[in-house]
This record gives structure tokens, C-alpha cells and sequence, in this order.
């Protein structure tokens, strides 16, 4: 992984404004919802290509989902949405994304014409890295044999890449991933990740009712899709005022109003209002699953067992690659 300095990123969402410092380059096309460990298998593949080269390695990427495009009434949850994605895209160290509009006519166009209109005129590709799965063009016709065949014609280069596998020898896949949050198995989504799944969402105002028990939290609506199993879970959280650790609630509510859910964050060590602001919370750890208190006092007894045990687990953690190192460590 290339991860040299990412202040000169190039995002681009218009391929008639496609700029000259990324012309000639060495493209990385996939959807890379996640940029898991199995897409930067990709990622790794074009910078390795670019390595004593003066040739741009970027990614060409697809919103929205097109899965979602296809089925608008299931949308696809995004572990990374557009903006956090081009994100982690430009902490890998890549010089630049291109961000293309998915659409069912984009899906209908002919494979050729994704080839010439696309990589060659407008892009002018040296290089183009895909996974085993990418398929592209009117009814996927666009498979990796004909890239590769398109490549040796037009004289571009093809690296297909094999699918990722972890530890245990099964595939890695942003699928299994959402499939893993579902499960509140935070270890295994942040392994297959390679970093800790993290999101951000705005400051509500609530009823104040942790204030009251001795524990303030911020309350942050996660999207209507959001696979997450819902419990207790140990956190470092990103707000205007720096990181902080902290513990979090992702529930009803049980004890009081069993409502809608909500992603409710006690930060630790901290003073000072966080309405109005966005915040960014990085899962280290499920702590527990939501349960239901006879009392008020019951509840805060167990609130102070949860913050025993999160301060525990994030003071012994170490980040899981030098990607999460930035993740945690970049600005708001």
C-alpha cells in the first residue's frame, strides 16, 4: 500500500472536466464500498504497476450502489457512503478518484463504448486493475477476458486480480462484512476491513434523560438500513474538540421508552456541548447486548460496570494497519 502524501487527491465527477495530471494513469475500477482488505488487493496491484513510474495511479468509482439503482426498494447500506469512501481511497495514498454517476442507461451502454468513449479517449489509460468479479456494459458483456482482450488490442495493460481471502480462507467481501456488523461481531468486520468500521452523523437533541442519570450522551441517528446489531459498545469518537473514548448505546431504550433507535455516545473525560456538529465514531469493540432495568438505579449500576470494561478495552488497543492509524488520527 502506497501511502505517501494525500494533499494533492484529485476527486473528479465529471468526465468532461477530467484533468491532465491523471491522464495516462494507471486506473483501479471496482465499486469499493468498505476499501476492504480485498479491495486494496487491488489498490496494491496499481500502485505496485506505478511503483518508479511517473504514471497517476487513481480509482474510478460508481454511485450510487448500483445494486440500490437496480433495486431502489433494498437499498444496499453503505459501510463507506460516497464522501467517507473517497476518504479511505485518499488515505490508501492513490492520486486521485473518478466518481461516475450509475444510472440504468450508464448500465446499458455497450462495453465498447465503455472501453473506447472511457479509458481510452477521455482517459487515456496506460493501465487498468479490476477484481475477478468486475463485470461492465450492457448486460455485463464488459467480463475480465474481454478487458483483457480490449487491452491487448488498444494497448492498455490488464492486471485481473484474484479474489482476497483472510485467515480462515474465506472470501473477503463487503457482503460479509455488513453480514458481520449484523452479528455485532465488531473483531471480525474491523479484521476483514483492516481498519475499525467507523460513521458519522449529526448531534440530536434529546430528552436530556442521561444528563439526569450522570451519564450525558450525544444522540446520533444512524441510516433506516444500518445492519448494526444493536447494544452496548466501546468507541473512540471524533468531534470538533479532538478524539476522545467513550461508550455507546445503540437501542430502544428498553428501560424507559423502547422508541426508535439510537446511537447514544457517553464520552469520557469530556466538557462542553456537542450539538450542532458532526461526529465521527469509530467501533472498537461490542461490550454487551440492550437489556431491560427494573430501575433508574439498576441501569446506572450497569452503566458503570459498561464504562469499566470500554476504558479497559481501548486502552489496550493497537491500531490494525496504517490506514486506521490515519483514520483515527485525521482531522474532523
Amino acid at each position: 500500500m502506497r501511502l505517501s502524501d494525500s494533499s494533492k487527491f484529485l476527486i473528479v465527477e465529471n468526465l468532461d472536466a477530467f484533468p491532465e495530471a491523471l491522464k495516462g494513469g494507471i486506473v483501479a475500477i471496482g465499486n469499493f464500498d468498505g476499501v476492504h482488505r480485498g479491495h486494496r488487493a487491488v489498490l496494491d496491484a496499481a500502485f505496485g504497476l506505478g511503483h518508479g513510474t511517473h504514471h497517476p495511479v487513481f480509482a474510478m468509482s460508481f454511485e450510487p450502489h448500483p445494486r440500490t439503482v437496480f433495486n431502489p426498494a433494498k437499498p444496499v447500506y453503505r459501510l463507506t457512503p460516497p464522501a467517507l469512501k473517497l476518504e479511505v481511497l485518499q488515505v490508501c495514498g492513490l492520486d486521485g478518484a473518478l466518481i461516475l454517476p450509475f444510472t440504468k442507461e450508464f448500465a446499458g451502454v455497450e462495453a465498447s463504448a465503455f472501453v473506447q468513449d472511457i479509458l481510452i479517449d477521455t482517459l487515456g489509460i496506460s493501465h487498468a486493475v479490476t477484481g475477478y468479479d468486475f463485470h461492465f456494459g450492457r448486460a455485463r458483456q464488459g467480463t475480465p477476458d474481454y478487458l483483457r482482450a480490449a487491452g491487448a488490442e488498444h494497448g492498455f495493460g490488464v492486471t485481473i486480480v484474484q479474489q482476497e481471502e483472510d485467515e480462515g480462507a474465506e472470501v473477503i467481501s463487503s457482503t460479509r462484512i455488513r453480514a458481520s456488523l449484523e452479528r455485532g461481531d465488531i473483531a471480525q468486520a474491523n479484521g476483514l476491513l483492516g481498519y475499525r468500521w467507523f460513521f458519522e452523523a449529526d448531534v440530536q437533541h434529546g430528552d436530556k434523560r442521561g444528563r439526569d442519570l450522570g451519564y450525558p450522551t450525544a444522540n446520533l441517528q444512524l441510516g433506516e438500513n444500518c445492519p448494526l446489531l444493536q447494544g452496548i459498545y466501546a468507541v473512540k469518537v471524533r468531534t470538533r474538540d479532538g478524539l476522545f473514548d467513550g461508550v455507546a448505546s445503540y437501542g430502544r431504550r428498553p428501560t424507559f421508552d423502547n422508541g426508535r433507535p439510537l446511537f447514544e455516545v457517553h464520552l469520557f473525560d469530556f466538557t462542553g456541548d456537542l450539538y450542532d456538529q458532526t461526529m465521527r465514531v469509530h467501533l472498537i469493540s461490542r461490550l454487551r447486548g440492550e437489556e431491560s432495568f427494573n430501575s433508574a438505579e439498576a441501569l446506572v449500576a450497569q452503566m458503570d460496570k459498561d464504562s469499566e470494561e470500554a476504558r479497559a478495552a481501548l486502552a489496550s488497543i493497537q491500531p490494525l494497519s496504517e490506514i486506521d492509524l490515519r483514520l483515527l488520527d485525521s482531522a474532523e
